[in-house]
């Protein structure tokens, strides 16, 4: 899955965090959180929307993130498919 290979990279995955924590977040407020350039923070936001992990909004000149949920939630029920629970209880089943 794409959007596995996209929070694999720890930069994007507390981007996500930051996310979470604080939706609506625009791109520069990242710089800040990270020490690193805003054209990093800019291509590590471009692999997330490409995931289809983040959704944005113009507001004014800035641009401002947000997680798309749908996407995160596919991601979560896949791996709830892929538990060990859910493994159990598929081997139990046969």
């Amino acid at each position: 899955m794409v959007g596995l290979r996209a929070l694999a990279n720890p930069i994007r995955l507390g981007i996500m965090r930051e996310l979470a924590r604080r939706p609506e977040t625009c791109a520069c407020d990242f710089t800040k959180l990270f020490d690193v350039s805003q054209p990093t923070i800019s291509a590590h936001l471009k692999t997330l929307r490409e995931a289809g992990l983040v959704r944005t909004r113009r507001r004014g000149t800035q641009i401002c993130y947000s997680i798309d949920q749908s996407m995160l939630s596919s991601l979560h029920s896949a791996l709830t498919d892929i538990s060990p629970l859910s493994v159990a209880a598929a081997v139990s089943a046969c």
